[in-house]
């Protein structure tokens, strides 16, 4: 289907749909448009009955290579000691409302969690500043054997931009995260798969064909309801206790006794034949 988005590429094929930053001679570095248009789509995807798995990459040999920073020329001429800094607030993170999620994730680059599908990020090239953002907020990462990351803010005279604080240390552990952000250093994707930052590294010419696949083994094998409550548990158990976890596990099982998913995950394995999943 053709792209509804300037610098989106938005495509559904076998139940995944596939979101790709798309402006290949910036690598992809993100614009105010750009983080619009991918808002939009992760939307449109999260409430697409066709769509039962996520596939966020990057056009051309990059992911993204962060905010592209001659977009972002106008905040030099800022008059800080006149500015209103919750409209500044506002214009350069807006954030992203979400019904059914905490306030965690309903900010500009932490909504991800919100959309109730798994969202898999293919990491196909360098992934800096802001383009290392978007994937820790991914359920899973896949990385080309030609993928490199780094933080990119401290060599910016930044910080720990959009919950990175928050999102790193849960994958990589506070060692390594202090590393990455104090150094702003580039590591390779092997270094990435050591630390727990991505969870596959692939031949480059495999990635996208490896992805797909498992994108659509989720698609067809297992319950898309059951995704959707425990991707919403695992992200709300961040800020809960064991005892509040072990209750909300409690009240979903009983709910998912009673729904068609459960009677056809029953019917297919006494059956022994491939399972027909409504996600109701």
């Amino acid at each position: 289907m053709p792209s509804q988005y300037e610098f989106i590429l938005y495509d559904v094929r076998d139940q995944v749909a596939t979101i790709t930053l798309n402006r290949p001679e910036r690598l992809n570095a993100l614009t105010k448009t750009m983080e619009d248009e991918l808002y939009a789509a992760m939307l449109a995807a999260g409430e697409s009955t066709e769509v039962r798995v996520i596939v966020l990459t990057g056009a051309g040999r990059g992911f993204c290579a962060g905010a592209d920073l001659e977009a972002l020329g106008w905040v030099a001429n800022i008059d800080w000691q006149t500015a209103d800094l919750d409209a500044l607030r506002e214009k350069i993170v807006p954030p992203r409302p979400s019904r059914e999620m905490p306030q965690d994730f309903q900010k500009t680059y932490t909504y991800f969690p919100a959309i109730r599908k798994p969202i898999i990020a293919a990491l196909n090239g360098p992934s800096v500043g802001l383009g290392f953002v978007l994937p820790l907020a991914c359920d899973l990462r896949f990385a080309s054997d030609q993928a490199s990351f780094g933080t990119a803010f401290a060599q910016r005279g930044l910080i720990a931009e959009h919950g990175v604080s928050w999102l790193l240390p849960r994958l990589v552990g506070l060692a390594n995260a202090l590393d990455l952000l104090y150094s702003a250093r580039t590591i390779d994707a092997g270094e990435a798969l050591q630390m727990g930052l991505v969870n596959w590294v692939l031949p480059h010419d495999a990635l996208m064909p490896q992805v797909l696949e498992y994108a659509r083994r989720l698609a067809t094998t297992v319950s898309p309801r059951s995704l959707a409550v425990i991707k919403q548990q695992l992200y709300q158990a961040q800020s809960q206790s064991l005892a509040e976890a072990v209750d909300t596990a409690n009240d979903e099982m009983l709910a998912s006794f009673q729904s068609a998913d459960f009677q056809e995950g029953v019917a297919h394995f006494l059956q022994k034949r491939p399972p027909r999943f409504t996600g109701k």
